[in-house]
């Protein structure tokens, strides 16, 4: 499982037009991406700052949906946000709500990662 993990930074008092535009119109068109499992997002009230984590079941279809429908999304979100959203994509390596454990990840050194005994662990944003 692969996560994309978005940092949004958002223009002043624009928390609840974010979460309504985010609730009616980017999860319906999340919903309809292939291989989308889940979104996370989370805020602290009153706050500027938004972090969004879309599940999906494989890296390819976590980059096909950054490639060709992420664009459309910002689209959608242009009003609230200010800057550009920083995005980046990770292997989920552990979650006890999706039962994923540690050793169900493929092993960085059979993935071609070189490490130093330490296991890395990369991550996507919404």
């Amino acid at each position: 499982m692969f996560a994309r993990n978005i940092s949004i930074h958002l223009k002043p008092n624009t928390l609840a037009a974010f979460t309504e535009t985010f609730e009616k119109e980017v999860v319906p068109v999340l919903r309809k991406q292939k291989g989308f499992q889940d979104e996370i997002t989370f805020s602290i009230p009153g706050g500027a700052d938004v972090i969004a984590i879309s599940l999906w079941d494989n890296k390819e279809n976590a980059e096909n949906y950054n490639r060709t429908t992420y664009p459309e999304v910002l689209k959608l979100l242009a009003k609230v946000i200010d800057g550009t959203p920083n995005v980046r994509i990770s292997e989920v390596v552990h979650s006890t709500f999706h039962k994923i454990a540690a050793g169900a990840a493929p092993s960085p050194v059979a993935a071609g990662v070189a490490t130093a005994g330490v296991a890395k662990a990369s991550v996507a944003v919404a």
